[in-house]
C-alpha cells in the first residue's frame, strides 16, 4: 500500500483538485491507497487571521468567515456533479461550519483567544477539505485523523504520543480499504482529548506516521513544485529538480530552508526505510525527487544549497569562559526553555566565545534570556552583554559525498572571497554532510549563485555582463554575444548575460537579461543616466560572476574601474585611459584585481583583436625579460601611409580613413600620435617598466597647428600639407622606402616617429591597417618575435573584446 500526502495547492484550486483525484485513481488501480490532505491553499492562514479579527472585537471577522463558507460552498458546487453526494456533503460541510461559528462568536464576545480555542478553530481547514475529497473521490472512505493520531505534553511542550498512535493507527487500519481519505495535521491530546495538532507542516507528518505504522511501500507528498531543487529557483534561475537524496541530505536541507517537506516528516519513515517520493500534482508526469536510504552511484561531492534569510548571530564572548565546564550548557538550556530554537553554533577554539544563529523574530527574546542566565558574569566583568547582529542570513551546502571528497570547504571559502562576500561565522559537523555559514543578508542572492554556479549544480555557467557604449565596437560586441549565444550554451556550457547596456545618456537593466535584438529601442525609451548613476546601479545589482565592459573612449568611466575592481566585478576595457593614465592609477587597478581575484583585461588596447598583451604577459610569466619592442601600432596611420600616392594625396588618405572606420572621429587624435603613445605607454608597463606618457619622445609629421581650434578647421586646412608630403613621398619612392609610424621602446627608454623603412625591413610589407609588434627578449634575441594583423576596425576589436570576456569566463 502506499500513502498519498497532497499539500493546500494540491487542494487549493478546482483544477488542482481534479488532478489529485485523477491520480489517486489511477495509484488506486495496483493497490490500497491512505490520501492525507492539506486544507485548502490559504485556508489555514485565514482561519488563524480571522480569529485575530474575532479576539480584537472586530467585526469584519463574519465578512472573512462568510468568504471561506462561499470558497468552500463553490469548490462543492463545481466539482461535485451527483445531487445526492452533493446535498450529502453540504449538510456536513455546513454543519462544520456552524461550529466554527459558534467558536469565532465566542472568541469575539470574551476577547480571548486561548490556545485550545485557536488548536480548535484551525482544526476545521482539514476537517472540511478530508470530508470534500472523500466525497469527489467514489469509494472512498474518510477517517477522522483526531481518533488516532494522538499528542501529549511533555515539557510544556506538543509532542507524538508514538506508541499509542502507532498501536491506533494499525487498529484503525485493520480493515484496509481500497481509498482512505483523512486530513491531516490535526489530532487529540491523549490525556484530555481536547483537540491539538503537529503544528504547521504538520500534514507531512501524519502522512509520514501513517505509513510508518502500516508499514507502506511508499510515501509520496505531492505539492506544487517538482521536487527538491539545488536551490531556491526564485533566486537561481538555473536550479534545477535533484532526482535522489538520502534521508539525511533531505533533512539538512528542510533544516535550512528547503521547504518541500516538513523536517519531522523524515525520521518515522527513515527507522522503517520507507522511501518518500516528492511529486508535482500539476506535472504528475514528471521524475521528481526520491529520497532513500542509499543512493546508487552517487557522486556529487554537493546535492543542493539551502538558506535561511533574517539571521541574527547572537555572540556570547567573556575570558570567564575559557576551560569552564558548563558554559554551552547554561546557553542552549536557557533559550529552550524559553522555546527558542538556535540553528547554526560556532565557537572559537579558544573557548572564549560561542555564537549561535537564531531567527530575526527569536533574537530580542533571546538578547533578553541569555543576559539574564549570565548576569552575575556580566555585572563583575566576567562576560560581556551579548553583541546580536541581525540583518544577516545563512546558507548550506549539503552532500553526503563532501565527506569524500577534499578540498570542498576550501573551494567554498575561495569562491566566495573572489566574489567579494564575507563570511561572519561557519560551521561544519564531523559527518561532513552540511557546511553551513553567515554572510550579510544583503549577499544572500549573490552567494546562492555564485556558489550554484561554482560547484556545477547549474547546467551553465554564467557570467554576467554590463556592456557601456554601443557606437561601432560595443554595437558589434552586442550583435557576436547575439549570434554566439547558442552556440557557447550548447558547446561550452556557458551563458553570456547582458544584464546591463549603457550609452552616453542612457542605460538599462535586467537582472535575468537583456533581449539583444531590442535593446536600442529600449535605450531610447529608458532613464537618463551619467558615470555616477552607472557606478551606483552596477554596484546596486550585486551580481555574481560580474564582469564591466568598457567599449568606450570616456575619461569619465574609465573612473570607475577602480571601485569596480573593489566589488569584485572584473573589467575588461577597450577603453585605453585606464592602463595609461598615471603609473600609480595603472598599477593600483592591477594590485586591486590580483588582490580580489577578479580580472582588469585590456588586450584590445593596443593592437585591436591581436594578441600582444596576452603575448607579453605569457613571455613574463614563463620567467622571459622583454629588452626591446618596435611596433606600428596605428592601423589609421598604416593605412594612411599605405594610401598615400601621386593619386591621392595626404589629405584624402586622412577621409578615407575616416570614412572606413579605422581612425576615430577626430582624426587629431591618430595623426597627434597621442594614440600611438597611450599603446607604447602601455605595452612598457606591461613588460615590465614604469613609464608615464609625458616620458615618450614624439617625432610627429603634422604641425602643432594643425591640432588648435575646431575639427572644421582641421579639415579645411588639411590640404595645405599635400604638396610637402607629396615631394617627400617622391623621395623616399625613389629609394624603395615607406613610411611607417613607429614606436619603439629600448630597455625602459620609449619613442614614437614617423620613419621610412627599406625592402629587408619586416615593417615594409605591412599592408592596410595592420598592426605589428616585434618583441626581443632574452630568448627571442638573435631572432625576435613578430606578431602581425588586423589593427584597427569595430568588428575585429569587438572580437578581441569577446576574447577578453571569454577567458574570464573560463577561469
Amino acid at each position: 500500500m502506499k500513502v498519498l500526502k497532497f499539500g493546500g495547492t494540491s487542494v487549493g484550486s478546482v483544477k488542482s483538485i481534479l488532478s489529485l483525484k485523477s491520480i489517486v485513481e489511477r495509484e488506486a488501480k495496483h493497490q490500497e491507497i491512505v490520501v492525507v490532505v492539506s486544507a485548502l491553499g490559504g485556508i489555514t492562514d485565514k482561519l488563524l487571521a480571522t480569529s485575530r479579527l474575532a479576539e480584537s472585537g472586530d467585526e469584519r471577522w463574519k465578512d472573512q468567515f462568510k468568504e471561506m463558507v462561499d470558497r468552500h460552498h463553490q469548490m462543492i458546487d463545481t466539482i461535485i456533479t451527483d445531487t445526492a453526494d452533493r446535498e450529502a456533503l453540504f449538510a456536513k460541510v455546513d454543519a462544520l461550519f456552524e461550529q466554527l461559528q459558534s467558536l469565532y462568536r465566542g472568541v469575539f464576545l470574551v476577547h480571548d483567544l486561548s490556545h485550545k480555542t485557536q488548536d480548535a478553530i484551525v482544526s476545521y481547514g482539514e476537517r472540511l477539505s478530508s470530508n470534500i475529497v472523500a466525497t469527489l473521490i467514489r469509494g472512498a472512505k474518510w477517517f477522522d485523523s483526531r481518533d488516532f493520531i494522538k499528542t501529549h505534553d511533555i515539557h510544556g511542550r506538543r509532542s507524538l504520543d508514538s506508541d499509542l498512535t502507532m498501536r491506533l493507527v494499525r487498529s484503525a487500519f485493520a480493515e484496509m480499504p481500497r481509498i482512505s481519505v483523512m486530513g491531516g495535521f490535526i489530532a487529540r491530546d491523549s490525556a484530555t482529548d481536547e483537540i491539538t495538532n503537529l503544528g504547521r507542516g504538520g500534514s507531512d507528518y501524519t502522512a509520514s506516521i501513517i505509513a510508518a505504522a502500516l508499514n507502506a511501500e511508499v510515501l509520496e507528498i505531492w505539492t506544487d513544485v517538482d521536487g527538491f531543487m539545488t536551490a531556491d529557483p526564485h533566486v537561481i534561475s538555473t536550479a534545477y529538480t535533484i532526482n535522489e537524496l538520502s534521508y539525511t541530505e533531505a533533512m539538512e536541507l528542510c533544516n535550512f530552508g528547503a521547504k518541500v517537506i516538513y523536517p519531522p516528516t523524515i525520521y518515522p519513515v527513515c527507522v522503517r526505510n520507507i522511501p518518500i517520493k516528492v511529486k508535482n500534482t500539476f506535472n504528475p508526469n514528471g521524475r521528481g525527487t526520491i529520497i532513500k536510504q542509499k543512493i546508487d552511484d552517487d557522486r556529487k561531492p554537493i546535492k543542493g544549497i539551502s538558506s535561511i534569510s533574517g539571521t541574527t548571530l547572537i555572540t556570547v564572548t567573556g575570558l570567564s569562559m575559557v576551560g569552564v565546564v558548563g558554559v554551552n550548557r547554561r546557553i542552549f538550556t536557557s533559550l529552550a526553555d524559553n522555546g527558542i530554537s538556535v540553528f547554526l553554533v560556532s565557537q572559537a577554539s579558544s573557548e572564549n566565545s560561542t555564537s549561535i544563529g537564531v531567527r530575526d523574530a527569536d533574537a530580542k527574546a533571546a538578547v533578553a534570556v541569555l543576559n539574564e542566565e549570565f548576569k552575575a558574569e556580566i555585572e563583575d566583568g566576567r562576560m560581556f552583554p551579548m553583541h546580536a547582529e541581525s540583518g544577516l542570513a545563512t546558507i548550506a551546502i549539503v552532500g553526503e559525498n563532501m565527506k569524500h571528497a577534499a578540498g570542498i570547504a576550501g573551494k567554498l571559502f575561495g569562491t566566495l572571497g573572489r566574489s567579494g562576500i564575507s563570511v561572519i561565522a561557519c560551521a561544519q559537523g564531523a559527518s561532513e554532510t552540511n557546511i553551513s555559514f553567515v554572510v550579510d543578508g544583503k549577499s544572500l542572492r549573490k552567494a546562492l549563485n555564485v556558489l550554484h554556479d561554482s560547484f556545477f549544480l547549474s547546467e551553465y555557467k554564467v557570467l554576467n555582463l554590463f556592456v557601456c557604449g554601443v557606437g561601432t565596437v560595443g554595437g558589434k560586441l552586442l550583435d557576436q554575444i547575439r549570434s554566439q549565444y547558442a552556440d557557447l550554451a550548447q558547446r561550452s556550457h556557458l551563458k553570456l548575460k547582458v544584464v546591463g547596456i549603457a550609452s552616453s545618456h542612457n542605460a538599462i537593466f535586467n537582472r535575468d537579461g537583456i533581449d539583444l535584438s531590442k535593446y536600442r529601442e529600449e535605450l531610447k525609451n529608458s532613464e537618463p543616466s551619467d558615470p555616477s548613476k552607472l557606478r551606483d546601479s552596477v554596484i546596486g545589482m550585486n551580481i555574481f560572476n560580474s564582469v564591466f565592459v568598457d567599449c568606450t573612449a570616456s575619461k569619465d568611466i574609465a573612473a570607475l574601474y577602480q571601485v569596480f575592481l573593489e566589488h569584485n566585478i572584473s573589467v575588461v576595457a577597450a577603453n585605453k585611459i585606464a592602463a595609461s593614465s598615471d603609473y600609480e592609477s595603472y598599477l593600483r587597478l592591477k594590485r586591486t584585481a590580483i588582490a580580489r581575484g577578479v580580472k582588469f583585461l585590456f588586450e584590445t588596447n593596443v593592437g585591436a583583436g591581436l594578441p600582444i598583451i596576452g603575448t607579453i604577459n605569457d613571455l613574463r610569466n614563463s620567467g622571459d625579460k622583454i629588452l626591446h619592442i618596435e611596433a606600428v601600432l596605428s592601423g589609421t596611420l598604416n593605412f594612411i601611409f599605405n594610401e598615400i600616392s601621386a593619386d591621392v594625396p595626404f589629405s584624402e588618405t586622412v577621409r578615407r580613413a575616416k570614412k572606413e572606420g579605422y581612425s576615430e572621429p577626430d582624426p587629431r587624435i591618430d595623426l597627434s600620435g597621442v594614440d600611438v603613445i597611450r599603446k607604447l605607454v602601455i605595452l612598457t608597463r606591461e613588460a615590465g617598466y614604469r613609464v608615464e606618457q609625458a616620458d615618450v619622445e614624439k617625432h610627429l609629421f603634422v604641425p602643432d597647428e594643425y591640432f588648435e581650434g575646431s575639427v572644421d578647421d582641421f579639415w579645411k586646412k588639411l590640404p595645405d600639407l599635400d604638396a610637402d608630403f607629396e615631394r617627400r613621398r617622391q623621395e623616399i619612392a625613389r629609394e624603395n622606402k615607406k613610411w611607417r609610424f613607429v614606436a619603439t621602446m629600448d630597455a625602459g627608454r620609449t619613442s614614437v616617429a614617423l620613419k621610412t623603412v627599406g625592402p629587408s625591413h619586416p615593417f615594409y610589407n605591412l599592408e592596410g591597417s595592420n598592426n605589428i609588434v616585434m618583441l626581443t627578449t632574452e630568448r627571442y634575441k638573435e631572432y625576435p618575435m613578430l606578431i602581425q594583423g588586423y589593427g584597427a576596425g569595430a568588428s575585429v576589436t569587438a572580437a578581441g573584446v569577446f576574447a577578453n570576456i571569454m577567458s574570464i569566463a573560463n577561469i
